[in-house]
């Protein structure tokens, strides 16, 4: 699983590297150079096509609903950290861990610092390895209600703070294209990011870790007795 992470990263970020060098030669910065409407459409589907390959790794993995899960996270983790490794290697890009990048284009895009979805990432390996090593000694790994609550909010809480400040610059565009039904994405050419919102960011990663917390605390005793 973790070679099949890091080659998808490397996959990743090779695709990437064309990309900008076809369409950024002088350098990737914001605002971005707009798309004809046929390779903004590839984009977005390469993007989804993504997702489900490590959705589908994920369930071939797993030998039940817990393992399948903690695959994804684990896979999806490791592609995401590795991507930024390779542009590393490659492209000596990012220059820091707080540069800005465009994370995902779905719905709407997603923007932050680098090391924002490297935390995320973090959290979500501890997640899928605990998970993982509970199952494969045959003990119950799957999450209660308030362990699954607590996950489910950080997750928005986290996609919450990538995608405020483009929502929120471009609020007026996007509530006018979705009672017109108009492209999206056409604005990102407009689209310099300006604040990440670390305090919303924040809640969410501790949401994250409260239902890591609640998980490991309530598998303690077990442990125990085992």
């Amino acid at each position: 699983m973790t070679l099949y992470a890091v080659a998808m990263g490397f996959l990743e970020s090779s695709v990437v590297i064309y990309l900008r060098e076809l369409i950024y030669p002088h350098g990737f910065s914001f605002p971005l150079v707009p798309l004809h409407r046929e390779l903004a459409a590839v984009e977005l589907w390469r993007e989804a096509g993504t997702i489900i390959m490590l959705i589908a790794v994920g369930i071939l993995a797993g030998r039940n609903r817990s393992e399948k899960f903690a695959w994804f996270l684990y896979s999806f983790a490791v592609w995401d950290i590795f991507y930024y490794v390779f542009l590393y290697v490659f492209l000596a890009w990012p220059q820091s861990l707080f540069t800005w990048d465009i994370l995902f284009l779905i719905p709407v895009p997603w923007v932050g610092p680098v090391i924002a979805p490297c935390i995320v990432a973090a959290t979500m390996i501890l997640f899928a390895l605990t998970t993982v090593y509970r199952s494969a000694r045959g003990r119950a790994a799957g999450l209660k209600r308030a362990e699954r609550l607590a996950l489910l909010a950080g997750a928005l809480v986290c996609i919450g703070a990538f995608i405020e400040d483009y929502v929120v610059q471009n609020k007026s565009v996007l509530y006018n294209k979705l009672n017109h039904g108009g492209a999206f994405l056409s604005e990102m050419a407009h689209y310099v990011p300006q604040h990440f919102d670390w305090i919303t960011f924040s809640i969410g990663e501790a949401l994250l870790l409260l239902a890591y917390g609640l998980y490991t605390r309530r598998l303690m005793p077990q442990c125990d007795r085992m």
